[in-house]
């Protein structure tokens, strides 16, 4: 994530020409932002309209992309969105830690919240609102590249000429940025932007590339999930449904590279490997050696319990559990933490079954 982009990511509802002169943010025109104008030799940002200048300002002040009344969750793994403003209210879906919502209104110790697709009510004590949640927000949140048609073409290389291409990602589907250049308007910086692949190779992921003109570029927080995205399906032996629902009980929580401990962070193999002990399943360390054990089965077969594999047929470096309706389960990266992605989000090459009903 790059913190120091968004501090420059200026929403002005009025209009205003901004000049930056806090000497901490000088060196703000090695990075530029889009939308402003820079002069190279010159440590100020400066943008566009009406003349008028402001000379300071707190950061933690400057709304956040996207919000006009940002709420952060605060809690240890997700908050509980209800139907209506009451305990008795029926859940209709959880908000994870830090994740990111618009307050809608509130009272009596209840907000109106919407977050991704959900929109319901959370416990007011239970969020972080203000400033505070302005400043938090920027060191949470990331910038990300989100897939505007079907198979996106992900590249080893910024080329489409002489790289191989590494995997394909499903429309609406999002990548963490990686550098921020992407967001000027150089020319060596126009045609490519450097994204990270979920990967158990390094903490960091896949370093790997994809054209910017088939991506969005945005600032995001994680967003609520509904219960939709959290149902299995029918017809699922109690066994799957004891380690899918033991999954989603992790929703949100850390990504940590070489972790393996449900609750204290797992990177995407010591996830799986840790849901397996649960039930006294014993499973391979990492998503390679997973891919080469248990039995292999077609996409057509999937139960929820069962191991997706992304990345070539040679090379496997991610792995996800299927719960379901198209869905998986994963520790995706340091942005996400554990989370619910489509199964095709990425290309997968390769299912597993490690348990025998």
């Amino acid at each position: 994530m790059n913190n120091k982009l968004l501090k420059f990511s200026l929403v002005c509802a009025t209009g205003a020409f901004i000049v930056l002169t806090n000497p901490k943010t000088a060196m703000a025109y090695e990075e530029p932002v889009a939308g402003f104008t820079y002069d190279k030799d010159s440590p100020i940002i400066v943008g566009s309209a009406n003349g008028t200048i402001i000379n300071s300002f707190a950061l933690e002040d400057i709304p956040i992309p996207g919000y006009n009344n940002i709420g952060i969750a605060n809690v240890d793994t997700n908050l509980i969105v209800r139907s209506g403003p009451g305990e008795d209210q029926k859940m209709i879906g959880k908000l994870p830690k830090n994740g990111g919502c618009e307050i809608l209104e509130e009272k009596d110790g209840w907000s109106k919240i919407t977050s991704g697709k959900v929109t319901g009510y959370v416990k007011s004590e239970f969020l972080i609102t203000g400033t505070e949640a302005n400043r938090l927000a920027k060191e949470v949140g990331s910038y990300v590249a989100t897939a505007n048609e079907g198979g996106l073409r992900v590249r080893e290389k910024p080329s489409s000429t002489d790289t191989r291409i590494i995997d394909l990602i499903g429309e609406g589907e999002e990548l963490i940025v990686l550098d921020s250049k992407i967001l000027n308007y150089d020319d060596e910086y126009t045609q490519w932007v450097k994204v990270s692949l979920d990967s158990d190779d390094n903490e960091n992921g896949t370093e790997a590339y994809v054209a910017k003109d088939f991506v969005n570029i945005s600032f995001e927080l994680t967003k609520a999930v509904t219960l939709e995205e959290l149902e299995y399906g029918e017809g699922v032996s109690s066994l799957r449904v004891k380690l899918i629902n033991l999954a989603k009980d992790h929703l949100g929580e850390a990504y940590v590279w070489g972790g393996t401990s449900l609750g204290r962070g797992v990177d995407c193999s010591g996830f799986t490997q840790a849901l397996y002990r649960q039930l006294g399943i014993s499973i391979p360390r990492t998503s390679r050696a997973q891919a080469s054990g248990g039995i292999k089965i077609s996409a057509s077969d999937l139960k929820p319990g069962d191991l997706v594999f992304y990345g070539s047929s040679s090379y496997i470096n991610h792995v996800a559990m299927y719960i379901g309706n198209g869905r998986v389960i994963h520790a995706s990266n340091r942005r996400d933490g554990i989370k619910i992605s489509n199964m095709n989000y990425r290309q997968p090459v390769r299912y597993a079954r490690y348990l025998g009903e």
